[in-house]
């Protein structure tokens, strides 16, 4: 019977894994839907999950420059704020993010944070196990971003792409 709810629970988590790995709405529409969409204001909403092993569902997201984001980031653990505690931080190109996440590490006050935020696009909160949070921003310019979360130590393993078409 254990093996069967570990073969189910496996199963369950490569399926949730493909779907988000999959790039968010926008980037399955076809090149004019997109620019319309930005044109428009219409928002691309994006879902992130981050979890109790220091991962993040998902390590690329691709957007069209100019469009407003949605981004939805959801701690699928079970992990106190305190414990395992994670935001979603998109950071300016040239970022250096060691030195990021060492300033941000004295920053527990501002959800990680450091108070000169000229490196920060945009941030979430940190939460915790269970919660979820979104926030709204513009797309930056084309080019590609990094994002981590910036809970000590979580940097150096949960980072990824953000595309910018």
């Amino acid at each position: 019977m254990l093996t069967a709810l570990a073969v189910m629970a496996c199963g369950e988590k490569k399926e949730e894994k493909e779907q988000i790995t999959i790039s968010d709405n926008s980037s399955t529409q076809s090149n004019g839907i997109n620019s319309k969409a930005a044109d428009k204001g219409e928002v691309v909403e994006v879902y992130i999950s981050a979890s109790d092993q220091m991962q993040f569902g998902k390590n690329e997201i691709k957007v069209k420059a100019g469009s407003t984001v949605k981004l939805t980031l959801e701690h699928t653990g079970e992990m106190s704020e305190n414990v395992m505690g994670h935001n979603f931080v998109l950071l300016k190109q040239g970022t250096d993010i060691s030195a990021f996440g060492q300033k941000a590490m004295q920053a527990a006050d501002n959800d990680y944070i450091p108070e000169d935020e000229e490196q920060v696009i945009a941030h979430t909160e940190i939460i915790g196990g269970g919660e979820s949070t979104t926030i709204e921003f513009t797309a930056p310019e084309s080019g590609t971003y990094d994002f981590i979360c910036s809970f000590p130590g979580h940097y150096a393993v949960m980072q990824g792409k953000f595309i910018v078409e």
